[in-house]
């Protein structure tokens, strides 16, 4: 067995006995503690974030195509469905779907309430899986090229603030050029949804595409864009500029990122918060770890002293102690991802905590718990609290062996 690893083990098993045991017990907890707040930490903050995205994404997809628009009005100038990506777009890789839309703005009127919001039209093209799993009553409506169905679905708050529900009639009125009045039409509502995303959740009401070209006055081939689905969300910036050089030079694209910065830049300032907190947990598990190396040190002076008289290195002796800090380090990340994983697994499982999804746009916390930033927290702290474990080990070199055991 290897020198230093023998000593490091005998002063650890000896020091369950010694006044330095209350210390030990004590980095383990510091150490366990700090990491896992840092598991539980990078868990919700990333989990917030990827929902907060699959929200945006299930309204606007990562990228979308249009005509090239002076502002950022609601209702695009039209362009021709029969463009030579559609529908082959798909078939590229890391493209998931290719989807028609068209957006016009109106205005729902009650007996007693009135509400602007935004038409959005699909086509039978849709890609129903996202809003299938938010519908809160209801169901879906199908769209078919050849047949105009006058259902929609409104979300929740909608619904609640227009006192509306399922099979209700839904009318709405439109402003539309050349003509002096608005322009009405009544559907039927077929479902009512909800995501969270109160920003979005307050105007978007979803019908077939036909209604808005009817409105517009388009031909059937017209639309107001394209949606593009990507796999990853993490090669967004990469599709979106392929996406960008296949559809030519007459029309545009843009990802989700660049339609809403503000939402992204926000989701971004969370990054900062889970550093700070990562940064002053490993600083605590560090300077916990250094005060009970210490201890440790002043606690073996006499045997320090025997090991130099009996001619061992400083270098070694410095080994064992760092070995022996290492192994309470070990000890105390076992317990932390004990702790932090098992934390973050039953409020995956049973959303035990609840937010407030008005202000926070999820109804629980959320959590995204991965094997890779897993290892690099575990990885980290090991090697952080190592480093800084070398400072105190260098008292061990002043350690005189003379005056160390004369006065043990």
């Amino acid at each position: 067995m290897n020198f230093e690893l023998f000593i490091a083990n005998r002063i650890f098993s000896k020091s369950k006995g010694g006044f330095s045991r209350p210390i030990v017990r004590l980095g383990i907890i510091s150490v366990a503690l700090g990491l896992a707040v840092m598991i539980v930490s990078v868990a919700i903050v990333t989990g917030f974030q990827k929902q907060i995205r699959r929200k945006v994404v299930g309204f606007g997809a990562d990228i979308q195509i249009g005509n090239f628009e002076v502002n950022s009005s609601y209702e695009a100038t039209p362009i021709d469905k029969n463009q030579p990506f559609y529908p082959s777009l798909d078939t590229v890789e890391g493209i998931r779907h290719i989807q028609v839309f068209a957006q016009k703005a109106g205005i729902i009127k009650t007996a007693d309430q009135i509400e602007g919001v935004i038409l959005k039209g699909i086509g039978s093209d849709f890609d129903w899986s996202y809003f299938k799993s938010k519908m809160r009553k209801g169901k879906t409506f199908k769209v078919s090229d050849t047949v105009r169905t006058d259902d929609v679905i409104i979300s929740r708050s909608l619904a609640t603030r227009l006192n509306l529900k399922v099979d209700d009639p839904l009318r709405m009125y439109f402003v539309v050029k050349s003509e002096m009045q608005p322009r009405g039409r009544k559907f039927n509502i077929s479902g009512i949804y909800e995501t969270g995303l109160e920003e979005f959740d307050k105007l978007y009401v979803l019908c077939d595409i036909a209604h808005i070209q009817k409105l517009n006055k388009w031909d059937k081939d017209q639309v107001g864009g394209f949606e593009v689905f990507i796999d990853d969300f993490d090669d967004l910036d990469k599709m979106g500029k392929l996406v960008y050089e296949t559809i030519g030079y007459k029309i545009n694209s843009k990802t989700i990122k660049q339609l809403y910065p503000e939402i992204f830049e926000w989701l971004q300032l969370q990054d900062m918060n889970v550093i700070i907190i990562l940064a002053l947990m490993v600083l605590v598990a560090g300077i916990t770890m250094v005060s009970t190396l210490l201890i440790l040190i002043l606690e073996r002076t006499n045997m320090i002293g025997v090991l130099k008289a009996l001619g061992t290195k400083n270098m070694s002796i410095r080994k064992i102690f760092i070995y022996n800090a290492v192994y309470i380090i070990g000890k105390g990340l076992l317990w932390g991802n004990i702790i932090g994983v098992g934390l973050c697994i039953a409020q995956a499982q049973f959303g035990i905590f609840k937010l407030n999804q008005e202000s926070y746009y999820v109804s629980q916390i959320p959590i995204n718990l991965n094997l890779m930033p897993l290892l690099y927290i575990n990885g980290g702290t090991l090697l952080l609290c190592t480093l800084m474990l070398l400072i105190p080990t260098y008292i061990i070199t002043k350690i005189s062996p003379v005056k160390a055991i004369r006065f043990s």
